[in-house]
């Protein structure tokens, strides 16, 4: 069922902490809020964006850092401190004249279920919490942090056609080392 969902999407929901993080939160001195990244998910990003998709990120937690490395990747629509992911999501499909089935929404956690149960393709990371895999239709091999986003980016984008193009004459500098 995973890879017949996968020709319709358009559109990548993703949480940050768990997700496009592994969940770890570290806390400096002057209360600064650090995260860890995945550059491959980075590079995933970028290359769908530059295909036409549609990322957003929805999260409970704020960080201005954040919002600077997912800017820094292309990815425009980003809320933070957000209570009810749901009323985001079901504006963010409305601005953009999608369907539920368009959309991939991955989630770890209690708060990104009612999503899941909405979007076209649920999916989580390796370490989700186990009520968010049962509402999953793909499990990352990947945790959260450590390239899980990449997995599922990926493998939409092939499967649509648009990944990659190893020709000689086909040299993509427009994507930055994430």
């Amino acid at each position: 069922m995973f890879l017949t969902k996968i020709k319709d999407i358009k559109a990548f929901i993703l949480d940050i902490d768990g997700v496009l993080t592994d969940g770890t939160v570290h806390v400096t001195e002057t209360g600064e809020q650090l995260r860890r990244f995945h550059v491959r998910d980075g590079y995933a990003m970028q290359r769908a964006v530059k295909n036409g998709y549609l990322i957003c990120v929805i999260s409970g937690g704020k960080s201005a850092s954040v919002v600077l490395r997912l800017k820094g990747l292309g990815v425009t629509e980003v809320y933070l401190g957000v209570d009810k992911k749901l009323d985001v999501y079901n504006e963010f499909i409305k601005q953009h004249s999608l369907s539920p089935e368009q959309v991939l929404y991955m989630g770890d956690d209690i708060p990104d279920i009612p999503v899941m149960k909405v979007a076209g393709l649920p999916v989580c990371p390796a370490d989700a919490v186990e009520e968010v895999k049962a509402v999953s239709l793909y499990i990352s091999g990947k945790e959260g942090g450590s390239g899980c986003v990449r997995d599922v980016i990926e493998k939409v984008l092939k499967i649509q056609g648009k990944w990659i193009d190893l020709s000689p004459t086909a040299a993509d500098d427009s994507i930055t080392s994430a």
